[in-house]
């Protein structure tokens, strides 16, 4: 009997391939950013949606890291700004990429960040110009919110000089440390409602500085356009206020197979509730501006998808 289960044992292992485990981290951004929360529920829906599929989520410092860690094969899907990924394919050793990341491949375009410049109330400033003089976080370095930075204050004719004192910091940290009268403003560049400025908010009184239409066109990169953060988007907040936005990523490498990035993509857009519950950003996210034209091509996997919706 033994030797007839153990014969049988090898028949069904010749005749029933195993099916490889299927890895998928997913890269964000920092926890109190909008990357963070809608990666979690990227998560959930591919643990549920791709059979086999060990998903795991990763806090980041956002775009270029992401960007990085994908070319090195470190991640399987990833949040980015535009301008970013543009920069990425590029090779713009300037903003952190050593090298065109040359394996980068589209998953899909979705919603915009909005670059949202938050001063406390009682720091007085109510303009860009303001800000001279003043203690201004920009983001972590090098990281999407950071460039960001660089193009808007270039773009008002401004620099890091013009401060009183730069901090290269997250978002939750440069928000404690507006709390604690310790920084005047911050640039953050995520969705509209971030879990940071909402924090803010409830904390001490804030303006959001405007980033008019005329700065947003001395920008001179067309992954910027002109937006708006309506009227009572954060506590105290009465008016709208003019700014500037990038549209996100959604961004895979070259080695990922074309059936999982099929997967990846048809998933995202089956399931845009949870990412909606996840964070109210996603309500931006639409099917028709998926497969939108971006800095990089579109993965085969994501192509296919798209091209069963008629939008190819």
């Amino acid at each position: 009997m033994k030797r007839f289960l153990a014969a049988l044992g090898i028949c069904l292992a010749a005749t029933v391939p195993a099916r490889a485990e299927e890895f998928i981290t997913v890269l964000t951004g920092g926890t109190s950013g909008v990357y963070y929360p809608l990666g979690v529920a990227l998560t959930t829906i591919y643990g549920t949606a791709i059979p086999d599929a060990k998903v795991t989520v990763q806090a980041t410092k956002a775009s270029v890291e992401n960007l990085n860690l994908l070319q090195a094969g470190r991640g399987e899907i990833a949040f980015t700004l535009g301008d970013s990924l543009g920069d990425a394919w590029k090779g713009n050793e300037e903003v952190g990429f050593k090298q065109k990341l040359d394996k980068l491949r589209s998953i899909s375009a979705i919603y915009p960040n909005y670059i949202q410049v938050v001063a406390t109330k009682d720091s007085g400033i109510a303009s860009l110009a303001d800000l001279k003089g003043k203690r201004v976080s920009v983001g972590a370095p090098k990281s999407g919110t950071e460039l960001n930075a660089r193009a808007v204050f270039g773009a008002a004719g401004m620099s890091y000089n013009d401060f009183a004192k730069t901090e290269y910091l997250p978002f939750a940290e440069s928000v404690d440390l507006m709390k604690n009268r310790q920084l005047d403003a911050t640039l953050i560049s995520a969705g509209l409602g971030v879990a940071a400025i909402k924090d803010l908010a409830s904390s001490v009184a804030i303006a959001i500085v405007p980033i008019p239409a005329d700065v947003v066109e001395k920008v001179g990169d067309a992954a910027y356009i002109a937006e708006t953060v309506p009227a009572g988007t954060y506590q105290g907040q009465d008016q709208a206020v003019p700014t500037a936005a990038v549209r996100n990523y959604l961004v895979t490498h070259s080695d990922v197979s074309d059936e999982v990035a099929y997967a990846m993509t048809k998933a995202l857009y089956d399931n845009l509730d949870q990412m909606v519950a996840a964070h109210a950003a996603a309500k931006r996210i639409k099917l028709d501006a998926g497969a939108a034209k971006g800095p990089v091509p579109l993965h085969p996997g994501a192509e296919k998808f798209f091209r069963e919706k008629g939008l190819l």
